[in-house]
């Protein structure tokens, strides 16, 4: 089976480290969904306005090679501990597929009636590539009773964020709560050490930062390169 991109998305998750951990977690940060001339006529989008939320299927476009390992360390697990692949939403598959929940905000149609989504709450790098979209559906998709594993023992887990306004300042303001959020999540690799100094590319800026005991201090918020 050949699969191709129909679209791509565009955003203000300059790299990997700056993508909240999971989709919905980060809802301020709208992103574009622009798509290939063939997909982007608006037959393919009739009636789409009436769904709220979208399933996009995308791929892990940033991984440098494929994936042979049959364990993987999650993040939330500290690093330390290997765990199945299936049972994990790991980007290092044996297919590199991403699978995640949007809201649709905004339905665009230009003159020559192409087509642009507007969506938030997305945890993809800008320019990732999107392979489908369907409509999220709350009676099938939507499980109340699931049981969510280890992913159920971190979901409270939020770092305590230190920045001084005048660092703050060097960001838009627009975006200052969302950059918090995703401070909030612990943006840092699996393998980690605290007093080491990380950095991530956000919304055209760098921004640098510290952890120790669970609490993230921002050092410096620089023009991108």
């Amino acid at each position: 089976m050949e699969i191709k991109p129909i679209a791509k998305i565009i955003n203000d998750y300059d790299s990997k480290f700056a993508v909240p951990r999971q989709s919905g977690l980060v809802n301020e940060i709208e992103s574009q969904i622009i798509f290939e001339k063939e997909y982007s006529n608006k037959a393919a989008f009739k009636r789409i306005e009436e769904f709220s939320h979208l399933w996009l299927i995308w791929g892990f476009s940033l991984n440098s090679h494929q994936s042979t390992s049959l364990t993987v360390r999650p993040p939330r697990l500290g690093g330390n501990e290997k765990v199945g692949v299936f049972a994990t939403r790991s980007p290092f598959r044996p297919n590199p597929i991403g699978l995640s929940s949007v809201k649709l905000e905004k339905v665009i149609k230009d003159k020559n009636d192409n087509v642009t989504l507007i969506v938030s709450g997305a945890d993809l790098v800008s320019g990732t590539p999107i392979y489908d979209i369907k409509p999220y559906i709350t009676f099938s998709d939507c499980h109340t009773d699931a049981v969510c594993g280890f992913a159920d023992e971190n979901k409270n887990h939020k770092l305590k964020v230190i920045i001084d306004d005048d660092i703050l300042n060097n960001i838009k303001k627009e975006k200052q709560n969302a950059l918090k959020e995703i401070l909030e999540g612990d943006p840092r690799p699996a393998y980690h050490e605290d007093g080491r100094q990380y950095g991530f590319a956000f919304a055209g800026k760098e921004i640098k930062f510290t952890v120790t005991d669970n609490t993230l201090t921002v050092t410096e918020i620089t023009d991108g390169k």
